[in-house]
Protein backbone atom coordinates (compact mmCIF):
# COMPACT_ATOMS: atom_id res chain seq x y z
CA UNK A 1 0.00 0.00 0.00
CA UNK A 2 2.62 2.47 1.08
CA UNK A 3 4.62 1.47 -2.14
CA UNK A 4 1.40 2.37 -4.27
CA UNK A 5 1.19 5.47 -2.31
CA UNK A 6 4.81 6.29 -3.15
CA UNK A 7 4.79 5.83 -6.63
CA UNK A 8 1.46 7.86 -7.24
CA UNK A 9 3.00 10.83 -4.63
CA UNK A 10 4.10 13.40 -7.69
CA UNK A 11 0.09 12.75 -9.22
CA UNK A 12 -1.43 13.75 -5.66
CA UNK A 13 1.14 16.78 -5.47
CA UNK A 14 0.11 17.70 -8.97
CA UNK A 15 -3.54 17.41 -8.01
CA UNK A 16 -3.35 19.83 -4.91
CA UNK A 17 -0.97 22.35 -6.52
CA UNK A 18 -3.70 22.14 -9.46
CA UNK A 19 -6.75 22.71 -7.00
CA UNK A 20 -4.77 25.23 -4.74
CA UNK A 21 -3.67 27.37 -7.82
CA UNK A 22 -7.08 27.78 -9.21
CA UNK A 23 -8.30 28.33 -5.51
CA UNK A 24 -5.74 31.41 -5.04
CA UNK A 25 -6.27 32.79 -8.63
CA UNK A 26 -9.63 32.91 -7.65
CA UNK A 27 -9.03 34.71 -4.83
CA UNK A 28 -6.60 37.05 -6.77
CA UNK A 29 -9.49 37.91 -9.20
CA UNK A 30 -12.34 38.27 -6.49
CA UNK A 31 -9.75 40.71 -4.43
CA UNK A 32 -9.05 42.74 -7.59
CA UNK A 33 -12.68 43.31 -8.57
CA UNK A 34 -13.48 44.29 -4.96
CA UNK A 35 -10.92 46.88 -5.36
CA UNK A 36 -11.76 47.97 -8.64
CA UNK A 37 -15.14 48.35 -7.30
CA UNK A 38 -14.48 50.32 -4.83
CA UNK A 39 -16.23 48.11 -1.92
CA UNK A 40 -12.67 48.56 -0.44
CA UNK A 41 -12.49 52.00 0.08
CA UNK A 42 -8.45 52.97 -0.76
CA UNK A 43 -8.15 55.92 1.67
CA UNK A 44 -7.12 54.97 4.81
CA UNK A 45 -5.97 51.45 3.65
CA UNK A 46 -3.07 49.30 4.99
CA UNK A 47 -0.59 48.87 2.46
CA UNK A 48 -0.54 45.29 3.00
CA UNK A 49 -3.99 44.94 2.02
CA UNK A 50 -3.58 47.10 -1.85
CA UNK A 51 -0.26 44.84 -2.09
CA UNK A 52 -2.65 41.60 -1.06
CA UNK A 53 -3.42 41.52 -4.91
CA UNK A 54 -0.15 40.82 -5.75
CA UNK A 55 0.68 38.58 -3.03
CA UNK A 56 -2.09 36.62 -4.31
CA UNK A 57 -0.95 36.66 -8.04
CA UNK A 58 2.90 35.60 -7.10
CA UNK A 59 1.57 32.51 -4.87
CA UNK A 60 -0.64 31.59 -7.77
CA UNK A 61 2.36 31.14 -10.39
CA UNK A 62 4.24 29.70 -7.24
CA UNK A 63 1.33 26.69 -6.79
CA UNK A 64 1.06 26.43 -10.80
CA UNK A 65 5.20 25.64 -10.77
CA UNK A 66 4.57 22.85 -8.42
CA UNK A 67 1.45 21.79 -10.47
CA UNK A 68 3.82 21.49 -13.26
CA UNK A 69 7.35 19.94 -12.23
CA UNK A 70 4.88 17.35 -10.28
CA UNK A 71 3.34 16.30 -13.83
CA UNK A 72 6.82 16.06 -15.43
CA UNK A 73 8.08 14.05 -12.47
CA UNK A 74 5.03 11.98 -11.92
CA UNK A 75 5.88 8.17 -13.48
CA UNK A 76 2.24 7.09 -13.64
CA UNK A 77 1.34 9.63 -16.94
CA UNK A 78 4.19 10.99 -19.22
CA UNK A 79 4.54 14.96 -19.17
CA UNK A 80 7.78 16.20 -21.12
CA UNK A 81 8.25 19.73 -22.26
CA UNK A 82 6.28 19.53 -25.24
CA UNK A 83 3.36 18.36 -23.14
CA UNK A 84 3.56 20.44 -20.44
CA UNK A 85 4.52 23.55 -22.73
CA UNK A 86 2.70 23.09 -26.31
CA UNK A 87 -1.17 23.08 -26.98
CA UNK A 88 -2.30 19.82 -27.92
CA UNK A 89 0.53 17.89 -27.68
CA UNK A 90 -0.14 16.01 -24.60
CA UNK A 91 -1.45 12.06 -25.41
CA UNK A 92 -3.68 12.51 -21.98
CA UNK A 93 -6.63 14.70 -22.82
CA UNK A 94 -5.02 17.12 -24.78
CA UNK A 95 -8.12 19.42 -25.14
CA UNK A 96 -8.09 19.46 -21.94
CA UNK A 97 -4.63 20.16 -20.82
CA UNK A 98 -4.13 22.99 -23.30
CA UNK A 99 -6.83 24.82 -21.26
CA UNK A 100 -3.90 24.70 -18.48
CA UNK A 101 -1.24 25.84 -20.95
CA UNK A 102 -2.90 28.95 -21.99
CA UNK A 103 -4.27 29.64 -18.61
CA UNK A 104 -0.79 29.19 -17.46
CA UNK A 105 0.86 31.42 -20.43
CA UNK A 106 -1.84 34.32 -19.58
CA UNK A 107 -1.10 34.00 -16.25
CA UNK A 108 2.71 34.32 -16.50
CA UNK A 109 2.40 37.44 -18.82
CA UNK A 110 0.01 38.84 -16.15
CA UNK A 111 2.18 38.58 -13.22
CA UNK A 112 5.15 40.09 -15.18
CA UNK A 113 3.18 42.83 -16.47
CA UNK A 114 2.09 43.12 -13.08
CA UNK A 115 5.26 43.63 -11.70
CA UNK A 116 6.35 46.20 -14.09
CA UNK A 117 3.34 48.13 -14.50
CA UNK A 118 5.33 51.58 -13.24
CA UNK A 119 7.33 51.09 -16.37
CA UNK A 120 4.24 50.06 -19.29
CA UNK A 121 1.60 52.60 -20.87
CA UNK A 122 -1.88 51.80 -18.25
CA UNK A 123 -3.28 50.61 -21.01
CA UNK A 124 -1.06 48.28 -22.28
CA UNK A 125 -0.77 46.89 -18.84
CA UNK A 126 -5.22 47.04 -18.19
CA UNK A 127 -5.99 45.03 -21.52
CA UNK A 128 -3.24 42.15 -20.37
CA UNK A 129 -4.72 42.27 -16.69
CA UNK A 130 -8.02 41.83 -18.06
CA UNK A 131 -7.01 38.52 -19.54
CA UNK A 132 -6.98 37.03 -16.35
CA UNK A 133 -11.40 36.48 -16.70
CA UNK A 134 -9.78 34.12 -19.14
CA UNK A 135 -7.52 32.59 -17.07
CA UNK A 136 -10.02 32.00 -14.19
CA UNK A 137 -12.55 30.20 -17.35
CA UNK A 138 -9.66 28.61 -18.98
CA UNK A 139 -8.35 27.34 -15.17
CA UNK A 140 -12.15 26.00 -14.49
CA UNK A 141 -12.23 24.46 -17.52
CA UNK A 142 -8.68 22.43 -17.29
CA UNK A 143 -10.13 21.95 -13.99
CA UNK A 144 -13.18 19.73 -15.02
CA UNK A 145 -11.82 18.49 -17.71
CA UNK A 146 -8.78 16.88 -17.03
CA UNK A 147 -8.42 16.35 -13.15
CA UNK A 148 -9.74 13.37 -11.08
CA UNK A 149 -11.67 15.84 -8.80
CA UNK A 150 -14.34 16.91 -10.51
CA UNK A 151 -16.96 14.48 -9.47
CA UNK A 152 -15.59 16.16 -5.68
CA UNK A 153 -18.91 17.41 -3.96
CA UNK A 154 -16.61 20.15 -2.11
CA UNK A 155 -14.38 21.05 -5.54
CA UNK A 156 -18.00 21.14 -7.12
CA UNK A 157 -19.31 23.73 -4.78
CA UNK A 158 -16.03 25.79 -4.48
CA UNK A 159 -16.21 26.33 -8.08
CA UNK A 160 -19.54 27.31 -7.91
CA UNK A 161 -19.13 29.70 -5.27
CA UNK A 162 -15.93 31.18 -6.69
CA UNK A 163 -18.05 31.46 -10.30
CA UNK A 164 -20.67 33.28 -8.74
CA UNK A 165 -18.75 35.85 -6.74
CA UNK A 166 -16.66 36.72 -9.85
CA UNK A 167 -19.93 36.97 -11.84
CA UNK A 168 -21.30 39.47 -9.45
CA UNK A 169 -18.29 40.87 -9.16
CA UNK A 170 -18.19 41.68 -12.26
CA UNK A 171 -21.36 42.67 -13.01
CA UNK A 172 -21.12 45.23 -10.26
CA UNK A 173 -17.87 46.46 -11.73
CA UNK A 174 -19.97 47.16 -15.06
CA UNK A 175 -22.85 48.89 -13.74
CA UNK A 176 -21.02 50.71 -11.31
CA UNK A 177 -19.75 53.52 -12.96
CA UNK A 178 -22.67 53.96 -14.96
CA UNK A 179 -24.86 54.83 -12.08
CA UNK A 180 -22.02 56.95 -10.87
CA UNK A 181 -22.41 59.09 -14.04
CA UNK A 182 -25.64 59.18 -14.02
CA UNK A 183 -25.88 60.39 -10.37
CA UNK A 184 -23.23 62.88 -11.05
CA UNK A 185 -25.50 64.36 -14.16
CA UNK A 186 -28.66 64.15 -12.20
CA UNK A 187 -26.81 66.43 -9.27
CA UNK A 188 -25.57 68.99 -11.59
CA UNK A 189 -28.75 69.25 -13.31
CA UNK A 190 -30.54 70.02 -10.26
CA UNK A 191 -31.59 66.44 -10.23
CA UNK A 192 -33.41 67.11 -13.84
CA UNK A 193 -32.79 65.14 -17.03
CA UNK A 194 -32.73 67.54 -19.95
CA UNK A 195 -35.49 66.71 -23.52
CA UNK A 196 -33.60 63.56 -25.20
CA UNK A 197 -31.57 63.13 -23.04
CA UNK A 198 -30.61 59.20 -22.18
CA UNK A 199 -28.34 56.94 -19.42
Amino acid sequence: MSLAVNDHAAWYAARAAGLVAWGVATASILWGLALSTRLIRRRGVPAWLLDLHRFLGTLTIVAVAVHVLALWGDTFLYFGWRELFLPMASSYRPGAVTWGVIATYLLVAIQLTSWVMRRLPRRWWHTVHLTSFVVFVASTVHAFTSGADAANTLVQWLALSGGLLVFFLVLFRLLAPRRARVASRRAAGGGRRPVGATD
